[in-house]
């Protein structure tokens, strides 16, 4: 297959982790005979100070042109500690989002048997947790109307749903769960907010052409709550923007590190595929960033395009890399000699030599991937 793939690597760690996941894509075309063309381009902090816009019109018109768009990170403590700002990098995301029309946002969280022991929730609460997240990503106060007093006193953020942008994504979600354990749960504040009584009777009324899937309900604080007390009670998780946004982030503690977390942020003719986490600038260059959720997007990219197997073979790799504690200091505190790049030829070379590659892990410590 011949694909053609924008990369938007952004700020922080974000260029790091997207090395290494352009590595590995590079070493399944080569697998499998593939062609993947890699375009860059900038987003975000970097593209405001050269180009004073967080998303160029030369960008945009890359990810239209591309099969798929590789997003790396944004954001930038100069802008993040200026509350005056008005020109912001997280600007160019959402408007990249809403440009290319990437309704929903798909965020598969797992708990690795390898990790069970270094995740801060109990073992017997995280075990066998295999969850997916379907945040609507246009939509909701991320988007609606802002306003600001002439005295700077009081503001205020719009959150607005149509039937249409609730519709379009709880399809996807419910047809997520036919391929799974066949339940939906709609994580709402319908006791409060009108936008999420909408919410709850057009995911009702959709319900009623899935009669094998089981829906329920929680209002977004007990969901929070359950995700941490019962994890395992989820399947496919249907929610609103800004719920999406937080409860995804808290539930990449289930895993220990935000750093496992991908995601895929899909519309009807264009694809996005990012890690979850920030741009982390503490850790810019030093070699400590964890490439893996970049890695597993890419694992989400192949599968959108239906190469199944491919994006399964990234998986195994990563789930090897995790068992062999071929990890980055977040994931464990006393095994620091593995930096960002040596996770991506680690399983670079779990690609290239699956028969090889445990034999591979004693040169590891010289920072090198030796094929054998």
């Amino acid at each position: 297959m011949k694909l053609n793939i924008a990369v938007l690597s952004g700020d922080g760690i974000g260029p790091e982790v997207t090395t290494q996941a352009i590595k590995v894509l590079k070493a399944i075309a080569s697998a499998f005979n593939h062609d993947f063309t890699f375009t860059e381009s900038m987003v975000g902090a970097i593209a405001i100070d050269k180009l004073g816009d967080p998303l160029p019109e030369s960008t945009l018109k890359l990810c239209k042109s591309s099969d798929a768009v590789l997003f790396g990170a944004i954001g930038d403590p100069k802008y993040d500690n200026d509350p005056s700002a008005k020109v912001r990098p997280e600007q160019g995301l959402l408007k990249l989002r809403k440009a290319l029309e990437l309704y929903t946002n798909i965020r598969p969280v797992k708990a690795y048997d390898s990790l069970l022991n270094l995740s801060p929730l109990k073992k017997e609460r995280i075990e066998n947790t295999d969850i997916c997240i379907y945040r609507e990503l246009t939509g909701g106060i991320y988007f609606g109307e802002k306003q600001v007093s002439n005295n700077g006193n009081t503001a205020s953020d719009v959150c607005e749903y149509s039937r249409t942008e609730i519709e379009r994504i709880t399809h996807l979600a419910f047809k997520a769960a036919k391929t799974r354990n066949k339940k939906v749960t709609l994580v709402d504040k319908a006791n409060v907010l009108e936008s999420s009584r909408l919410w709850r009777k057009v995911v009702t009324e959709i319900a009623n052409e899935y009669p094998e899937i089981t829906l329920d309900f929680l209002f977004v604080d007990n969901a929070a709550m359950q995700l941490i007390l019962n994890p395992k009670q989820f399947d496919v998780i249907l929610t609103e923007n800004m719920f999406g946004d937080i409860i995804s982030d808290e539930a990449s503690v289930i895993g220990g590190s935000i750093g496992l977390l991908a995601s895929a942020s899909i519309g009807d003719q264009y694809a996005l595929f990012e890690p979850i986490h920030g741009s982390f600038p503490q850790a810019t260059n030093k070699g400590i960033a964890n490439p893996i959720a970049s890695i597993l997007s890419a694992a989400m990219l192949l599968e959108h395009f239906k190469l199944f197997k491919e994006g399964q073979l990234i998986k195994d790799a990563v789930e090897r890399s995790l068992a062999l504690n071929i990890t980055t200091p977040d994931i464990n505190d006393d095994y620091k000699l593995n930096t960002t790049s040596d996770i991506g030829d680690f399983i670079e070379d779990f690609i290239n030599n699956q028969d090889d590659t445990n034999v591979n892990i004693l040169n590891r410590h010289l920072g090198q991937s030796t094929i054998i």
